[in-house]
């Protein structure tokens, strides 16, 4: 299937759903959803997956179905279309449809014990977590939003006046930007877009996958 934007009905379907997130819901346009909203999602990520997926394996369109097992919000349903291709793990770029319209982003979003460490050793050192900072700086400068979690204080082994800190604070790292409701999402020349950006991310991408695969 050809990408060809996401139709006005793909933003239809979640403002909806944000009103009415029930099974009998889903269930009344569960056929919108996979022809409006998964299908075109489906189409660009295949667009994009040449050129930053390692293999078929690293691209996932995320399922539609929240997990409310141990969660306080029973909603059943997701009201965002997301995509991931993943460089290491929890790593990579990301893509998403949802009532605020279309946002890309990329970076680390989970990062195991092991890897957090090895991120936070490569920030402790002057030459790589230069690097990072000069990245992160960048991004800020050209509009980027720099989000993440973080911790509220300095990791234990680290000092709190490190010149780093502020880094050495996140649990994820990753930078964002909104399309909103550009004409553009309704387009194929959104896949030139996103390829862009994503062009742009991997700089950071790229230098944590490096830490977290040696």
């Amino acid at each position: 299937m050809t990408f060809n934007g996401f139709p006005v009905a793909a933003l239809d379907f979640y403002d909806d759903l944000e009103m009415d997130n029930t099974r009998s819901f889903w269930d009344a346009h569960k056929q919108v959803y996979a022809e409006s909203v998964r299908a075109p999602m489906v189409a660009l990520t295949d667009a994009l997956a040449p050129e930053f997926a390692r293999d078929k394996k690293t691209v996932k369109v995320f399922r539609p179905y929240r997990d409310v097992r141990f969660a306080k919000d029973k909603t059943p349903f997701k009201t965002q279309q997301g995509a991931f291709v993943s460089a290491a793990p929890g790593t990579g770029w990301y893509v998403a449809l949802s009532p605020q319209g279309v946002r890309v982003g990329g970076g680390f979003y989970d990062a195991s014990t092991s890897s957090l460490a090895a991120i936070r050793t490569a920030i402790d050192n002057d030459r790589t977590g230069s690097e990072l900072e000069a990245m992160i700086t960048a991004y800020d400068s050209d509009g980027w939003e720099i989000d993440g979690d973080r911790l509220k204080t300095a990791p234990r082994g680290y000092d709190r006046e490190h010149p780093r800190v502020q880094l050495l604070r996140h649990k994820q790292l990753f930078v964002g930007r909104s399309y909103g409701f550009d004409e553009v999402i309704h387009t194929p020349e959104l896949t030139d877009r996103v390829r862009t950006d994503w062009r742009a991310i991997r700089p950071l991408v790229e230098w944590v996958a490096e830490r977290i695969e040696g």
